[in-house]
């Protein structure tokens, strides 16, 4: 059992210091501009497109070599769409 799961105050203390220190980061840095918001946005999807067309090119040169058609190339491509969005995910939470 962790320590969150023996007294779910210390959870709650926890996020009230993440939310104490986020707002006192806004205060000290500001509203980011609109720029750097666009910016975030494209790196997000990007995070999410690039593993998804590495995975399909990947399996596109699999069916390739083993002279099928979507063989590879669909589960692949499913693959790398869901390792691109935990990686979003994961990019998301520490931001």
């Amino acid at each position: 059992m962790t320590k969150a799961e023996e007294d779910p105050t210390q959870g709650l203390a926890a996020g009230a210091r993440r939310r104490h220190e986020r707002e006192r980061r806004w205060y000290r840095e500001g509203e980011p501009s609109m720029m750097r918001q666009v910016g975030q946005i494209g790196l997000l999807g990007w995070i999410v497109v690039a593993p998804t067309l590495l995975f399909l090119f990947v399996g596109r040169w699999l069916d390739h070599l083993a002279g099928t058609q979507i063989f590879f190339s669909a589960p692949l491509m499913m693959l790398g769409l869901a390792a691109g969005c935990w990686s979003a995910w994961r990019w998301m939470h520490r931001q």
